[in-house]
Parts: structure tokens; sequence; C-alpha cells
């Protein structure tokens, strides 16, 4: 029993010396000290040449030495001392090839694809084997050669991973949709490596090869799948009527499910193509037999008329809301056709106390917190428009006490900070901020910084806040949606407080005003202002940004959007809009995004 356990200890103790002198000589290997490396690997493959790695280990040494003739001898007597490994027949080639021997490499290379012929089973080992040094190639026709002799064989996604490394998208594309077709677990992964080549563009070369693909399958196999695939592809290229149509054939061709369509709408929307949006929903709501999607499509629909409506349609959107509301006064879904009822009144129709009431009897009627909440928080943004600032600080404090963990309370709180700012209170206003600085929603901390950092800048040099207090009133405006009188009193501002601190975030707040009203050149000149002026200040990565973005979207000048967005790359890493500009500009410049 002793022996045994002395022997037990000496052989643990001696994997661990080699354990020890292995990680050494890979520490030596890794910091370009190849001798020092190649002595300790000598000793270890000298005390256990059936070590594979410190084989490897051993064989690359000398090569980084260029000492190949040791190491083709070393592969040579283990080729030899070991019939069913072709792999060392890879690395006799790369072996050659650092030599600059490629005609004998080649036929290194060659004899090991020729083994699969006969031990097609192998096939993986080698294709890994010419992986290594990037012999992609090699690989692929490794690969490719193995499920030509066994169809069982599958290495489609081997396949598509180095065509995808190669640039043959076509191949890769295919191979994806291969294996998809065989198991549909690997839908996720295929539409994650789609996305990398996909773009908006629909004459991309990627975008046509998948098309093509896409509707090939679809003509041989009319598998919902392709439908949806399609739909996919035309969503990605905002060709929302041509993704209507694939959505259309799985409704009818399916389980006469309406959300892949009604989901399909409210994208339209986000994108802005508001045709299309109410073109969709507009079906949905032919089609839809039940009553509770009834309502959210037709609610949806009013909804999109509002975004391009002019005031005179607006006493048609009333009786549409007023019809709805009667014909569903109590169904799931009517509170928010209710809250938005109110807001419609108050911010659309100028008719503030209605509004008011109806949220007020709501309130009362509603059972859940939640609930009870939401319809609060709608009712105190109306009080602040009507500036009745401490009647909507009331409500904030108690949605903060009905919902205490939900985001709706730091939302609640923010907004607590904001009335108090409007009203000119900016101590207690910057106390609730600094305390939402640490919230777990990044945009509430993110607006909270922004304004804390508003209040204690043009508070350092103006003991009486003048500046700031005329620029908390054109934000107040700007919230009652009185843009053109927001836009006055902010030139007021930039002409009576020029060269105080207020002036950057003057001029920022009356650039996005201009672009709500499309007044984009003088959008333009704002953004450049600050750039000018501001450059070195908080306010320049906001300036470049939404310059960028202007350059890109209205102003259809992609040069110099990509410009803009290469300044906040370079010169602002820390911006909140750093990931975003960096996208964007890799885009235009025509990359390819991870």
């Amino acid at each position: 029993m002793r022996c045994f356990l002395f022997i037990a200890l000496w052989f643990i103790a001696g994997c661990g010396v080699f354990a020890q002198s292995e990680q050494l000589a890979k520490n030596f290997f890794d910091q370009g000290e190849y001798e020092k490396a190649l002595k300790i690997y000598e000793r270890l493959y000298k005390d256990n040449p059936a070590n594979l790695v410190f084989f490897n280990g051993l064989v690359s040494s000398y090569q980084q030495m260029e000492d190949f003739d040791k190491a083709e001898k070393l592969l040579v007597e283990r080729l030899n001392n070991s019939a069913n490994n072709p792999s060392i027949l890879i690395e006799l080639g790369h072996n050659f090839e650092l030599q600059d021997q490629n005609e004998r490499a080649t036929n290194f290379y060659e004899e090991a694809l020729q083994t699969i012929e006969g031990r097609p089973n192998y096939a993986y080992a080698i294709a890994r084997g010419f992986e290594q040094y990037n012999l992609l190639d090699y690989a692929a026709r490794a690969y490719e050669r193995a499920m030509e002799i066994n169809a069982d064989r599958n290495f489609n996604l081997q396949l598509a991973r180095i065509y995808g490394e190669q640039g043959k998208i076509e191949e890769m594309f295919s191979n994806y949709l291969d294996l998809i077709e065989d198991d549909m677990k690997f839908y996720g992964l295929a539409n994650r490596e789609f996305n990398r080549y996909i773009t908006e563009d629909a004459q991309a070369e990627p975008n046509v090869i998948l098309r093509k693909l896409l509707l090939k399958k679809l003509q041989e196999n009319p598998a919902l799948l392709y439908n949806e695939m399609l739909s996919w592809l035309f969503v990605q290229q905002k060709d929302f009527s041509k993704a209507f149509a694939q959505e259309r054939a799985i409704y009818k061709r399916g389980e006469n499910n309406l959300q892949g369509i009604l989901n399909l709408a409210f994208i339209a929307k986000e994108a802005e193509d508001y045709e299309s949006a109410k073109e969709i929903i507009t079906y949905a709501i032919e089609e839809s037999p039940s009553p509770i999607f009834n309502l959210q499509a037709r609610h949806f629909l009013i909804n999109l008329q509002l975004e391009t409506a002019n005031p005179e349609e607006y006493a048609d959107i009333e009786k549409e809301f007023e019809s709805l509301l009667s014909e569903y006064p109590q169904s799931d879904g009517s509170l928010n056709l209710q809250i938005d009822y109110a807001n419609f009144l108050a911010f659309q129709l100028d008719k503030k106390d209605q509004a008011v009431e109806i949220l007020r009897s709501t309130a009362d009627e509603v059972n859940s917190d939640f609930e009870k909440a939401r319809v609060k928080m709608a009712l105190a943004d109306i009080l602040v428009v009507q500036e009745k600032f401490n009647e909507a600080l009331i409500y904030y404090s108690q949605i903060q006490s009905l919902v205490k963990n939900d985001a709706m309370a730091q939302n609640a709180r923010f907004k607590v900070a904001k009335t108090s700012y409007f009203k000119g209170d900016f101590e207690w206003a910057k106390t609730q901020l600094d305390i939402l600085k640490s919230s777990t929603s990044q945009l509430i901390a993110n607006d909270a910084m922004e304004l804390s950092l508003l209040i204690s800048d043009n508070s350092l040099e103006d003991s009486t806040q003048t500046a700031l207090k005329e620029y908390a009133k054109a934000d107040l405006l700007s919230f009652q949606k009185r843009t053109p009188e927001a836009i006055q009193a902010l030139d007021s501002i930039l002409i009576n407080h020029k060269g105080e601190k207020i002036e950057d975030e003057a001029l920022l707040s009356q650039a996005k005003l201009y672009e709500k009203e499309k007044y984009f050149e003088k959008a333009e000149r704002n953004y450049l202002a600050i750039i000018d002026s501001f450059g070195d200040d908080i306010l320049a990565d906001n300036a470049h940004y939404l310059l960028a973005e202007l350059y890109a979207n209205e102003l259809q000048d992609p040069d110099k959007a990509k410009g803009y967005y290469e300044q906040i790359i370079f010169n602002f890493a820390d911006s909140i809009y750093f990931v975003d500009a960096r996208k964007k500009y890799r885009m235009l410049r025509g990359d390819t995004i991870e």
C-alpha cells in the first residue's frame, strides 16, 4: 500500500513538473524567445516522445529558428511511425512552404487530400489541419470530397464558415440554407451570419444573391421558411410592400395568425414608411376575427394617421377616437386608447381641460396600481403643459409610491426634477437629478446627467441664473409643442447671452427644433457653429453626431456624413454615440458589419 502511494505521489509530482515546464516553454515561445522555448521542448520531448503537444512545440520552435531540416526529420520520423496520421503530411507541406518550396509543399498537401479517398472519416482532422495554416481552399476541398464520398457526412457548417472567409458569398448562403433545411436549430446562427452581409441596399451583391437563392428554394420547395426569410430580407432593405406580400402568403398558408403582419406594420411605422404601415394594418383589420386584435389594429391606424395629419384632419381623427372608445369602452387595451385620446385632445386640439377630466375619471376607474400610475403619468404631463406645476408634482410623487420598483417610478422622479427645473427651482431639481445619475435605466441616467450639468454649468458664473431661467422657459415651450415660440425664445438667448455658458446648449436645442420644423439648412448652421466655437466642450460630440445624421438622412450628403461619423470615432471615443457612429461610418464605407 505504501509502495503504491509513493508511486502515485511520484507520478503526480512528475505531471506537475511537466505542466510547469510546458507552460514556461509556451510563454517563451509566445514572447518570441524561441531558443529558450526550444531547449525546454527538447527536454520535454525526450522524456515523453508520445506527447503531441511537446512534439508540435518542438517542431514549431525549430521552424521559428529556421532549422527546417531538423523539423523535417522529426516530421518524417513521426510519419513513418504513425501510419494513421495523414495530418503529418500537412505539417511537412507547411515546413516546405516556410522555405518557399511551394511545389514540394503542394505535393504533400495533395497527398493529404488523397488519403480521404480511402479514409473519409479522417476528413475533419485533415480539413482542420489545413485551416490551422489558413489553407482554406484545401480545407474546403477536404470537406467537399468527404461529403461526395459519403452523403451522410454533413460539413455544411464548416464549409459555410470557410466560404465566408473566402468571400464566396453565394456558396456560404447556400450552405447555411441547407443547414436550416436539415435542422431549424441553425436558423439563429444563419440569421446572424446573413446580418453581417445584408444591407439596406437592395442592389448590393449579397442582397441580390440571397434573394435569388431564396426564390429558387421557394420554387423547388414552397416551405413557409423561405417566405419568412424573404420577408426578413425585404425588411432589412426597408422594402415593406414586398415584405408584406411574403407575410400575406405566410398568413394564408399558415395558422391564420396575424401577428407577423401586425409586427411588420410596427416596423414600417418605426422606419417612417407610413403609407406601407397603413396598407399593412388596414389588411390586418379586414382579416381580423378577434375584437381585441381589431381594437389594437384600429388604434394603431389612428396613431399612424396622426404622424402625417394636418390640423384640418384632426376633426375626423377625433371622431375615429370617439367611435372606437364607444365600441370598446371597457375592453382590454382600451386604457391605451383613452390615454392616447387624452394626449390628442391636449396636444393637438388644445382641449387640455377636457383631457384632464377624462384622465381623472379614468384614474378613478382602473384597479391595478400599474395602470393607475400610467394614467397619472399622462395626467401629470398635461398639467405641466398647463403650467400647473405643483399639482403635477403631486401626481409624479404618487406614481413613485404606486410602482416603487418599476422603471416608471424612476421616470416619474426624473419628471419631478424636470418640472422643478421648468418652475425655476434649480436647486431641488439638481438634488433629484444627482440621485438619478445611478438609475438602472441608462436613458434616464444619461438624461439626468445632462440636465444636472446644464444647471451646474450655468449657475457658477451667473448667480441670478437669468440665462438658465430663459432657457428653461424655451424648453417648456418645446414641451408644450409651441415650437416656433421655442425657436424664437432661443434666438433671444443667443443674442442676449452670446459668449455665456448657455450658448452651445441654446444652439443645440434650436437645431433640434429646426429639424422638427424641417428647416434643415438652419439646423446645419447651428451644428457647425457648435463645432467651430465649442469644439472642445461637452456638446461637441452631440453636434458631430447629429450633423452626420442630418447629412445622411435629410441633406443626402453621405460623404459629409461619413466625415463627421469619422470624427466621433477618432476624437470622441468615450461618447455615447461612438458605437452607433462607427457602425454607420462602416456602412457608408461599404464594410461588412460584424
